[in-house]
């Protein structure tokens, strides 16, 4: 048996002092310091007065370390695995990008053998396609060449791995699409999307539970003679809308905002991160294409904005700081809501006696991270 000792522990309603997590692979049980008996474990983590949280769950992710989903090898998937746990993320859905057919279905073949044979770091969960069915006007940093309209046809031998997809509603052709992807348990976020406010209701309505892909970013904006996409997102009280907090794609106003507006279970707190997370300035790419990374900013050559550098725990700091949410709150954007999204919930997203051992201790200051467990083995140290 192990435990993590002197941790403010955040469950997903409160945040609790003076108890014990004991843990083998699974969490045995959550106890009061004064009922804890030293000798009932081998291994011990001090977490010295840090927030005990359940492990991030990542469900935007191109890339980072290096590494990205997108290449054609074998070893970019465990670059990440290894790498995220530095970061808090304990699980994750790498996120596939608008490029030709065949590059897309090698992809969902590594994603779907790496959720199969697990060899330690952040798990993989399944894959995440952003596109290739989205809108030319709203592309962002998704190759246009390479967009296509909607077909469920090619999608069907890889509903096993695929999570979730980001469309643009009124690229389809008819509603059979959004149909198909319910029945094998694909969610369906709107996303690079020319929608406006009526087209978003109504696909919204049509799915009844609906993902937004980075609210704000890529979709119609909010007008108040025509509310777009971001509009339909915020007043529809069954979509979950992801938020890049880097503080760059989404001011902190605008943050604040979506709390006020959907709560704290509407929102799921993602970094969209490219390769460059971690690596610093310099030369990176995303999707084929040149990104320019210059104080703290990924950018295509024509300037536009590529995706995120942020790690998972700097993105929980900075709504935290922006949006006036309580830790608890803000902690089950990145843990709890995703994990009831992709249908995991049962077994890891929240500290609770009879789930994985997935646990990350942040310094109670700054939220850098300074242990991370992993079905109860310890994935990453600072201190080692």
């Amino acid at each position: 048996m192990k435990a993590i000792i002197d941790g403010l522990i955040v469950l997903p309603n409160e945040i609790i002092n003076g108890h014990v997590i004991m843990y083998e692979k699974d969490i045995w049980r959550i106890v009061p310091r004064k009922q804890f008996r030293a000798g009932m474990c081998s291994e011990f983590i001090d977490a010295n007065g840090g927030f005990v949280v359940p492990g991030f769950i990542n469900e935007h992710i191109h890339g980072c370390a290096g590494a990205d989903t997108m290449d054609d090898d074998d070893q970019a998937l465990k670059t990440m695995q290894q790498a995220l746990p530095a970061t808090g993320v304990t699980s994750f859905v790498p996120t596939t990008m608008t490029m030709e057919q065949g590059r897309i279905e090698k992809a969902l073949q590594r994603i779907r053998q790496a959720r199969e044979d697990y060899q330690g770091g952040a798990q993989v969960l399944g894959a995440h396609m952003e596109g290739p069915f989205i809108s030319p006007a709203y592309k962002g940093s998704q190759a246009e060449e390479n967009i296509q309209t909607a077909d469920f046809s090619w999608l069907e031998s890889y509903a096993d791995v695929i999570k979730i997809i980001t469309l643009a509603p009124e690229t389809l052709k008819n509603k059979k699409f959004l149909k198909d992807c319910q029945d094998h348990g694909i969610t369906v976020s709107i996303g690079h999307t020319a929608a406006d406010f009526d087209q978003a209701m109504e696909c919204m309505d049509v799915l009844g539970h609906c993902h937004v892909t980075h609210l704000y970013n890529a979709m119609t904006p909010f007008h108040h003679r025509k509310p777009g996409v971001v509009g339909a997102a915020l007043l529809n009280k069954h979509a979950c809308c992801e938020l890049i907090c880097d503080d760059l794609h989404v001011h902190p106003a605008a943050q604040k905002l979506a709390y006020q507006m959907k709560g704290r279970d509407g929102l799921i707190l993602v970094t969209d991160s490219l390769r460059a997370c971690l690596q610093g300035d310099g030369e990176s790419s995303l999707g084929g294409q040149k990104v320019f990374v210059k104080n703290g900013e990924a950018r295509l050559a024509d300037g536009t904005l590529a995706a995120s550098i942020a790690p998972m725990n700097e993105v929980v700091l900075h709504f935290l700081i922006n949006s006036g949410a309580s830790i608890p709150e803000v902690v089950a954007m990145a843990t709890v809501n995703p994990a009831k999204a992709l249908g995991v919930y049962d077994r890891i997203g929240s500290l609770e006696e009879g789930k994985q051992a997935d646990i990350t201790i942040l310094d109670s200051n700054d939220f850098h991270v300074k242990q991370t467990v992993i079905a109860g083995e310890l994935a990453y140290n600072e201190e080692a």
